[in-house]
């Protein structure tokens, strides 16, 4: 189950329970299908009604990739029939024993790295907070998911000593990423216009939308309260304020 860690508007009250999330509503890329040719339409379509079983991963391990990824690409503003199964993407991936193309000299194979990731994470969180990471608080979740992200893992564990955590950093997110933008979901939220062929592209200049794209209509939004990205930010922001307050005298 997700743990909920809502953005929420300027003006007041969550983001929440979206069906198209971002700055064009009313804008779907799976609208224009009809002008694909026919290899596009059905690779394009199956991301939207098809979405592969777990088959690499074991239960346990799937609950807990489940859990780090709804921290590091959170949808919480999405309605849950409108969620992008990155997870699914990813086992696919290693169930398939895919590649994206290179392995760095010092990382074991993905299957592997994974694998590993997975058991030292669970690891931290027994050590540091004597749960598991599935079960484990948004902010808690985040100070171990944080450690990874600085290359510093806190607690220390034997997993990074056999892989460089920075590399596996990377890898995650390329993988989590990827499986985002490639769902036409994704490019309704962003206003992608879908794939050219054969229709093309007419306005090439001065950001003009096509006849099928929307306008962008933005709107403000801040970081969920308890997001280590807002709180950093807070904290940098007072830092900054009493550097140049100090500088002033």
């Amino acid at each position: 189950m997700t743990k909920k860690s809502l953005p929420y508007l300027a003006t007041g009250g969550d983001l929440k329970d979206l069906e198209q999330p971002g700055f064009y509503p009313g804008y779907s890329t799976m609208a224009q299908k009809r002008s694909w040719e026919d290899a596009t339409r059905k690779t394009v379509t199956k991301r939207v009604t098809e979405t592969a079983p777990i088959r690499f991963f074991s239960e346990k391990e799937a609950t807990l990739l489940r859990a780090v990824i709804d921290r590091v690409m959170p949808q919480d503003d999405r309605a849950e029939e409108r969620t992008i199964p990155i997870l699914s993407v990813l086992d696919e991936r290693l169930y398939k024993n895919s590649l994206n193309g290179f392995r760095y000299e010092d990382m074991p194979p993905d299957r592997e790295a994974y694998r590993l990731a997975i058991k030292a994470i669970e690891e931290m969180a027994q050590h540091r907070f004597q749960q598991s990471f599935h079960a484990l608080t948004v902010h808690w979740q985040e100070l171990i998911l944080m450690s990874l992200h600085d290359g510093k893992p806190e607690p220390a564990n034997a997993a990074w000593q056999e892989m460089p955590v920075r590399r596996f950093w990377a890898m995650l997110m390329e993988d989590c990423v990827t499986a985002y933008y490639s769902h036409p979901w994704a490019w309704d939220e962003i206003g992608f216009g879908g794939p050219a062929y054969p229709r093309g592209y007419m306005r090439l200049e001065n950001g003009l939308p096509e006849p099928w794209e929307k306008d962008e209509r933005r709107y403000e939004w801040n970081a969920p309260v308890d997001s280590l990205s807002e709180l950093r930010e807070e904290s940098a922001s007072k830092r900054g304020s009493e550097h140049d307050h100090k500088g002033s005298h």
